[in-house]
């Protein structure tokens, strides 16, 4: 297998990896004020994925980082045209990182209102727009001979890219809720596997139709059994969410979103950005690589460096699997 191929597979598992962990994230925050009722249960939910989502994010750096070094013609490319939409993704993510921190340095109530809205959006928008940027990517968008971006913001904006972020924020709404269920003891847990479920249904009619337009759009037959996998995992997690068996309801969501991510990637393939205007300016795993010096070095950095990555956040999620309720939150 050459190095591009590769270091193409590692960057679909590095983003495959940070959908499924940050996706939970994601889901817990856009619940805040539906499961959080009173500021005891908002704690618990943050405390949920308090210990965790720092350590998820890493996930991000890390596919970015190797996209740069890899495949530094994709990275430009994507990374000036889809400007605007990894612009509002940053400070999403930005200002939820910093309520997380800031929201219990004060004790009045509209000072954690304001945190709580800050948490609420720096999810909801990355979940909406990871899924219009990947939808985006399968698609191709309108680039040069030159590989240069030459469309707009409108562009972007198609509607199989929105129905591609509103599939993912519906996935990442139902990750959570049975995440939720899963870390929690009492009311919330109860409150969490039913919105899962109900959640879910819609989730999983939105992930067929994507899916579905994305095989399409393009296909091969890896990508067909992935999306096929997905469905699959997705229905035998709600059925596992609706029989309150909320590990196998958590397996089968993050398997979900993991294959369907694991669907664009294979659809993608052997392209990395196609081009809407002229197939001389579509970038490939080929063209878009770095020297083969530089993916050899890559290589054996990877090799030294991921199993020590792993095994420290795999530590950290074991440390932290116990379940919480409102009992464990002091009242002030």
């Amino acid at each position: 297998m050459e190095l591009t191929t590769i270091w193409f597979l590692l960057i679909a598992v590095l983003f495959t990896g940070y959908f499924i962990l940050e996706g939970f994230d994601f889901g817990v925050g856009m619940l805040l004020p539906v499961l959080g009722r009173d500021d005891r249960e908002r704690r618990v939910l943050i405390n949920t994925i308090g210990p965790v989502w720092d350590g998820n994010e890493v996930w991000l750096i890390t596919a970015g980082g190797a996209m740069f070094a890899a495949f530094p013609e994709w990275y430009a490319t994507m990374f000036s045209g889809f400007y605007l939409p990894l612009l509002l993704i940053l400070l999403a993510l930005i200002a939820r990182g910093v309520a997380f921190e800031y929201r219990h340095k004060r004790p009045e109530p509209s000072w954690k209102r304001r945190w709580d809205a800050a948490i609420f959006f720096g999810s909801l928008v990355p979940a909406l727009l990871w899924g219009v940027a990947f939808a985006n990517i399968l698609r191709g968008v309108p680039l040069s001979a030159d590989h240069e971006y030459v469309g707009g913001l409108l562009d972007l904006l198609n509607p199989y890219a929105l129905l591609g972020g509103v599939t993912t924020a519906a996935l990442f709404l139902t990750h959570g809720a049975v995440f939720v269920a899963l870390k929690t003891v009492g009311d919330i847990r109860e409150r969490a596997g039913k919105l899962a479920v109900r959640v879910g249904v819609g989730a999983a009619v939105l992930a067929v139709a994507f899916l579905a337009w994305t095989l399409n759009i393009r296909s091969s037959t890896t990508a067909v059994a992935l999306a096929a996998a997905a469905a699959l995992a997705l229905l035998g997690g709600l059925a596992a969410a609706r029989a309150r068996r909320e590990g196998w309801a958590f397996a089968g969501t993050a398997a979900a979103i993991g294959l369907a991510v694991a669907t664009l990637f294979a659809a993608l393939f052997p392209n990395v950005l196609p081009s809407t205007l002229d197939a001389a300016g579509t970038l490939t795993a080929t063209n878009a690589a770095s020297t083969p010096y530089t993916l050899k070095i890559m290589s054996w950095i990877a090799v030294v460096f991921t199993p020590i990555v792993m095994a420290y956040q795999g530590w950290t999620y074991w440390v932290f699997r116990k379940r919480i309720g409102v009992a464990h939150i002091p009242q002030h």
